[in-house]
């Protein structure tokens, strides 16, 4: 997807200040405890995500994720399709205090695909 130059300008800044997580990162992280934040839209998040996430858009993220998880120190991974609403949520979420909010590098789409190289290794083993 093409992103208009001052969209992209804000993801890149954003990916600036956060942690941006690889997608083989994911499964030991949350295994840990870390939420995976689905900042998708409902119909997004409904077609597929990561199993277990937290679905808050992000048109609504700053204004219900307290109600949602109120402790700052909660590793939290913010994730979309790719990368930029993502990182933008990770680093809102910093702004808001929440020191360990990271962004899935890849979203959902690089997730689903290293999962699926997975099972396909498993079945040709």
């Amino acid at each position: 997807m093409t992103y208009t130059e001052k969209f992209q300008e804000l993801a890149d800044d954003a990916c600036s200040h956060v942690e941006g997580i690889l997608p083989e990162e994911i499964d030991a992280l949350i295994a840990q405890g870390a939420i995976a934040l689905d900042i998708r839209d409902k119909e997004e998040h409904d077609a597929g995500h990561i199993e277990g996430s937290l679905n808050i858009s992000r048109g609504k993220l700053e204004m219900n994720i307290e109600r949602k998880i109120e402790n700052l120190d909660t590793v939290i991974l913010c994730y979309c399709d790719a990368v930029n609403r993502g990182a933008l949520s990770a680093n809102a979420l910093r702004k808001m205090g929440y020191v360990n909010a990271k962004y899935i590098n890849g979203g959902f789409f690089e997730y689903r695909h290293l999962v699926l190289v997975k099972r396909h290794l498993l079945w040709t083993a």
